[in-house]
């Protein structure tokens, strides 16, 4: 069990790390997008950098490695561990993911704030809690247009409606990562919390593209 769950960690980590934003930018604008606006590798970074369908494209991508690396997880755990609980794999999975693309191996570690990706594992392993988590995030940036605020707040809540939605045993590893991928994204909008707080915060819809000002 020990090295399928190796296995399953590696795995949801690379797929994680895939770094989308990154890629995309380089691809069709020929930039490095680290060296735009907050230098983040994200789809908020991507969008006020001047690529809006780029910035879409960056969130879809984000979300759809999160939801790859739990259905991968969930079938390499049926094949190398039956006798565990189905959610112990992608519990494993989701963690893992998102720590892969917060801290890329292929860019030094610096990746993204685990949002888009962090909705993409729970869609899959904890769909009705993450469609709660992402209406508090749409309604926050709609009221405040701060992405970074509506993304604490979606984060912030998401263990609590897990605990409400979520039917059927859960194992203290899935309760333990819900918690912690939470507060990997709250903890990785440390800056934009210590900007919302100095009232120097970008809103949604300013374009930054000189770099430290998003």
């Amino acid at each position: 069990m020990l090295l399928a769950s190796i296995l399953i960690a590696v795995a949801a980590y690379l797929l994680g790390s895939i770094p989308t934003g990154y890629l995309l930018v380089r691809f069709f604008r020929h930039q490095d997008i680290r060296t735009v606006g907050s230098g983040n590798i994200g789809a908020t970074n991507v969008l006020r950098s001047g690529g809006k369908g780029l910035g879409a494209a960056t969130f879809l991508l984000d979300m759809f490695k999160g939801c790859s690396a739990v259905w991968l997880g969930a079938l390499l755990g049926a094949l190398l561990m039956p006798a565990a609980p189905a959610l112990t794999a992608q519990a494993i999975a989701a963690l893992c993911a998102v720590l892969g693309h917060m801290f890329p191996v292929w860019l030094g570690f610096r990746g993204g704030k685990g949002v888009a990706t962090g909705f993409g594992v729970f869609l899959v392993a904890a769909p009705l809690a993450a469609i709660a988590a992402i209406a508090v995030f749409a309604l926050a940036l709609l009221a405040s247009r701060y992405v970074s605020l509506a993304s604490i707040l979606g984060a912030a809540t998401f263990p609590v409606f897990a605990w409400l939605l979520v039917r059927g045993p859960r194992s203290a590893l899935f309760i333990a990562v819900q918690f912690a991928v939470a507060l990997l994204i709250v903890a990785k909008h440390h800056q934009n919390a210590r900007r919302l707080f100095a009232g120097t915060e970008s809103r949604f819809g300013s374009s930054t593209r000189k770099k430290g000002t998003a």
